[in-house]
């Protein structure tokens, strides 16, 4: 019988499904209430040492409908990180260890590019019991005048000292999240592992523009009248996401072996986790996913893909991650093997009408004679 469990950077996991950095994990509250639901990890919402530089706005949130309105299939966020202090989060991480000690909680962080801030924020954070962190690299919209988020995470030079940095202070496995708004996301994947990320997750939210009031004539979500570029998530962005995932995984294959990735983008059900897994992820994040459809949402996604792994008879995980990989190749090689095919094919059509040699008496037909003679012909 198949089963879900898994062992990612030395952390047990009773399921691959992870709650993404945001608001599903933003107080001890909604933590509990994902471990109560059967969730295999929490990453809570991205913690920096001074929340009094963080100042939300409302409305912060834009969803871009099907054309019957009855789908939801992108949601832009201009949401920060959280804007709760970090003496109440150090206060809570250390509750949600207690109350849930088998739980796996994982600690989103983001600093200033200051060595020191780094240094403290993880000291101070590891001091609390988490299990690992996820470090803040790709935000597309928050505190870029401070350095931080996909600011910081758009230059590989800057992503790799600031891996070094947490390397040197961290006594937990640390995964670096990678933005997706650069050229190749290969760059800076491999900066943050040189600088010793124990693993990636990918990708965070798109930077966008969700539309624009055809009433109004102003860009939404409108605050004030006006907006901000923002976050762009949920199920329109999952082939992109799959893409990243592919090129981050035959990254870690060739050169990087034995570093975890935690895939993200679009996920809503289990066969959206087998696709991840197949294209080399480790885990599965879900986040607005989990905004659109409540936490309870874990149960089916676990169900769907089991019934995945038991269709193809996969005992674990580890039996089909990356099992995809193997088949992207360029379109070069694309264009040889269909020439080589086509070829074989008309070859075969060639000597088609050697099987179709009169073989009785009973076969000759008058219309086809002088063809069925000529096949008999040396």
């Amino acid at each position: 019988m198949p089963t879900l469990a898994t062992i990612v950077d030395g952390l047990k996991l009773p399921n691959p499904f992870v709650i993404g950095s945001g608001p599903p994990g933003t107080n001890l509250n909604v933590i509990s209430r994902a471990f109560k639901e059967g969730w295999g990890a929490v990453i809570a919402k991205t913690v920096s040492l001074d929340a009094s530089k963080v100042v939300n706005v409302t409305p912060r949130y834009g969803k871009l409908l099907s054309t019957d309105g009855k789908e939801v299939i992108g949601w832009e966020n201009i949401e920060l990180i959280s804007d709760r202090p970090f003496k109440l989060w150090e206060d809570e991480f250390k509750k949600c260890k207690d109350m849930h000690p088998d739980g796996v909680l994982i600690a989103s962080i983001m600093e200033e590019y200051e060595k020191d801030r780094w240094v403290e924020l993880v000291e101070r954070t590891q001091a609390c019991g988490v299990d690992a962190f996820e470090l803040n690299f790709s935000c597309p919209h928050g505190l870029p005048e401070r350095k931080m988020g996909a600011a910081m995470g758009q230059c590989p030079e800057i992503l790799e000292e600031v891996c070094g940095w947490v390397k040197g202070a961290s006594k937990i496995p640390f995964w670096a999240k990678m933005t997706p708004n650069v050229t190749h996301i290969e760059d800076p994947s491999r900066a943050a592992l040189q600088g010793g990320a124990t693993g990636l997750s990918a990708i965070n939210t798109i930077r966008s523009v969700i539309g624009v009031n055809l009433d109004t004539l102003r860009p939404e979500p409108s605050v004030e009248g006006f907006t901000t570029p923002g976050g762009y998530s949920s199920r329109a962005v999952k082939p992109i996401a799959l893409r990243m995932v592919m090129e981050i995984a035959t990254l870690i294959q060739k050169e990087f072996p034995g570093r975890s990735l935690s895939a993200i983008g679009g996920v809503e059900n289990g066969r959206d986790a087998a696709e991840f897994i197949l294209l080399g992820g480790d885990t599965v994040q879900v986040c607005t996913g989990v905004m659109k459809f409540g936490y309870e949402m874990v149960k089916p996604m676990c169900e769907d893909l089991l019934a995945f792994m038991d269709k193809h008879k996969f005992e674990t995980l580890a039996d089909f991650k990356g099992k995809a990989l193997p088949y992207f190749t360029t379109h070069a090689d694309l264009v040889r093997r269909q020439t080589e095919r086509k070829a074989a094919q008309k070859a075969a059509a060639a000597a088609a009408p050697a099987k179709k040699m009169v073989q009785a008496d009973g076969e000759w037909s008058g219309d086809d004679f002088v063809k069925q003679s000529n096949a008999l012909a040396r």
